[in-house]
């Protein structure tokens, strides 16, 4: 009676930090999800300042002319 008690405590302590990991890895997978739309905005905003000097300097190269 010891061990069958025993195999069921062990599959339920199991299938707790399995919850517990999976519950861990979900919070970080939102972390990561927040992080790569903040870089993304940046990214974002860095090409558009990229471009605007771009067309400053076609501008200033025009003019050169």
């Amino acid at each position: 009676m010891f061990w069958p008690m025993l195999a069921v405590a062990l599959g339920f302590l199991g299938i707790a930090v399995l919850g517990v990991l999976a519950v861990k890895v979900f919070l970080e997978v939102q972390r990561l999800g927040r992080q790569v739309a903040h870089t993304t905005q940046r990214i974002q905003s860095a090409a558009e300042e990229l471009e605007s000097a771009a067309v400053g300097l076609a501008r200033t190269g025009e003019t050169l002319r």
